[in-house]
C-alpha cells in the first residue's frame, strides 16, 4: 500500500472497477477533498452494516478508517511543510480542523460497526432503531431483465431520477464501494441504496424489471 508520498485510486479488477487507495503527491486540498468525500461514504457504510448485520461492509468500514488516518498524518506533514511564518500557521490550523473533524467522523464509524459484536439478541434491536430514521439504508437486487442493466449509473441518473443514493454494490462476491457515474449496473447486482422510502419503492420497482426506467426519465 504504501510507495513514497502518493495516494491514488487504482482499480483492483478491472472489469469490476472496485477502487483503492495508493500514494502519490497530492496538496492538502485535494486530500482534504478526499477526506470529506469518504467521511460521508463510511457513514453510510457503517450504518449499512449494523443495519443488515454485515461483516462485509464492516470490514470496509475499518479499512476506510484506516486510509483516513493516513491521510490524516499527511496533511499535518504538509501543513506544518508549508507553514513559513505564523500568519501561515493560523490559516493551516484551520485546514487541520476540517481534517481532524473529518477523521472523527471514520472514527466513530468505526464505532458503529463494533457494535456487530454484540451478542444476538442485543443486534436484533438495532435494525429497528435505524428504521425510523427519515433516510434508510435498503438492499435492493437487479433482475436480469430489468432496463438498468448494462446502464452507467450516471447514464441512469439514479439519484437525480429517485433521490437514492448508490453507496455500495456487490457483484459475483466482490464489493464496489461509493461507485460513481461510469460504474456499469449488471444483472444480478446487490445494491446497497441511502434514501427515503419513496424513492426506494420506485428504484426497487426498476430494478425488479416492474417497470421500465424510461417511464421515470421521460
Amino acid at each position: 500500500m504504501v510507495g513514497g508520498d502518493k495516494l491514488k485510486k487504482i482499480p483492483k479488477d478491472e472489469d469490476l472497477e472496485h477502487e483503492v487507495l495508493r500514494y502519490e503527491e497530492k496538496n492538502v486540498r485535494e486530500l482534504l477533498t478526499e477526506m470529506k468525500d469518504y467521511s460521508e461514504l463510511i457513514a453510510d457504510l457503517a450504518y449499512a452494516a449494523v443495519v443488515y448485520g454485515s461483516q462485509d461492509l464492516a470490514k470496509e468500514v475499518r479499512h476506510i478508517e484506516s486510509e483516513m488516518d493516513k491521510m490524516m498524518y499527511l496533511i499535518r506533514l504538509k501543513t506544518m511543510l508549508g507553514a513559513r511564518n505564523i500568519e501561515d500557521a493560523k490559516q493551516l490550523s484551520g485546514l487541520l480542523q476540517i481534517a481532524s473533524s473529518a477523521e472523527k467522523i471514520s472514527d466513530a464509524a468505526e464505532d458503529m460497526v463494533k457494535l456487530l459484536r454484540f451478542e444476538k439478541e442485543a443486534k436484533s434491536l438495532l435494525p429497528h432503531i435505524f428504521d425510523k430514521a427519515d433516510e434508510k439504508i435498503k438492499i435492493l437486487r437487479v433482475a436480469d431483465s430489468s432496463s438498468m442493466v448494462n446502464k452507467k449509473i450516471g447514464e441512469l441518473g439514479v439519484e437525480s431520477a429517485t433521490g437514492v443514493r448508490i453507496i455500495a454494490l456487490r457483484r459475483r462476491g466482490y464489493w464496489i464501494y461509493g461507485p460513481n457515474g461510469d460504474n456499469h449496473i449488471r444483472g444480478g447486482d446487490l445494491l446497497v441504496v441511502s434514501g427515503n422510502e419513496e424513492g426506494y419503492k420506485i428504484l426497487d420497482d426498476m430494478a425488479l424489471a416492474k417497470r421500465e426506467w424510461k417511464e421515470l426519465i421521460r
